[in-house]
């Protein structure tokens, strides 16, 4: 096995536009929001996302049947998952980005936290534990500061169950036999799963369209083809490439650029307490995944 290299030029400006694209999508979501409900979109992503990672997978000869035993742990993940977009794309249907990518973003708490109870190798460090503790007072402080924009208590925690959610697929991909199984195909699995219950739900929340333009369907593409296709995608090759640790590091971004992206193109309001909160957040995630 080829031993994993530092990042370079190519790789940090290939990661950092990763990290745009998916702070960025927070705002398409929400923009796209107004032309189709919430539930809806997220089936319709999925949907026609299938048909472009199917080709990336027949081009790069990656198997798209399940190895015999892996289709229960697939259907699994896709459960995850589907919960996971569910709740994210139903709370930024009522709180802003920046609250909404903020408790997302939190994910390495919860995957630490159930860590520490399923996986007897993971030690809680004094350290860590201090990382948990900073950075569960910064959701706390996002969830009661009502005063900040677009703030809804159902949102906030719609965005928390999101993250939880994302931290079970990230469980699931170490504890169970998909550990074996390439990032494309663990993908492929989730998105035909949500794209059957995402769409099969969808009439339960509402209509289906709302006052749709066709700039809805320019959001929709982007989600399907630079997120699905280009960014996870791409995240995935980087991990094939470049150290995991020097990576992940890139994940900071991603929260910082989806609040100012929020503040930017939407004109959200950002309280300095939500500054504050994000910044309790990724101190005490940095804290929690420092070797």
């Amino acid at each position: 096995m080829n031993e994993r290299r530092a990042i370079d030029g190519f790789g940090a400006a290939g990661l950092l536009g990763f990290a745009a694209i998916l702070s960025f999508n927070q705002v398409v979501i929400k923009l796209t929001g107004s032309g189709f409900a919430p539930v809806f979109q997220a089936g319709l992503r999925s949907a026609l996302a299938i048909v472009l990672v199917m080709a990336w997978m027949r081009m790069r000869g990656i198997p798209l049947t399940p190895p015999p035993g892996m289709l229960k742990w697939g259907i699994l993940s896709g459960l995850a998952f589907t919960t996971e977009f569910l709740c994210l794309y139903l709370a930024l249907d009522h709180t802003s980005v920046a609250r909404a990518s903020l408790l997302l973003y939190s994910m390495p708490i919860w995957l630490a936290l159930a860590g520490y109870v399923l996986l007897p190798q993971e030690r809680l460090s004094p350290s860590r534990a201090f990382g948990m503790v900073v950075a569960l007072a910064g959701v706390a402080l996002a969830v009661s500061d009502r005063g900040s924009g677009q703030a809804s208590l159902a949102g906030d925690l719609l965005a928390i169950l999101a993250a939880m959610a994302w931290a079970s697929i990230a469980l699931l991909a170490r504890l169970t036999p998909l550990s074996q199984l390439r990032p494309e195909t663990q993908l492929l699995y989730q998105i035909i799963v949500s794209a059957v219950l995402l769409l099969g739900l969808s009439p339960l929340f509402g209509d289906l369209v709302r006052a749709f333009r066709p700039i809805h369907l320019a959001g929709l593409a982007y989600q399907v083809v630079l997120v699905v296709c280009v960014a996870y995608l791409g995240w995935f090759w980087a991990l094939t490439v470049y150290r995991a640790n020097a990576v992940a590091s890139f994940g900071f971004l991603t929260p910082v650029l989806a609040v100012l992206f929020g503040w930017a193109v939407l004109g959200e309001h950002v309280a300095a307490s939500i500054w504050l909160a994000l910044a309790l957040v990724l101190a005490g995630i940095y804290l929690i995944n420092r070797r």
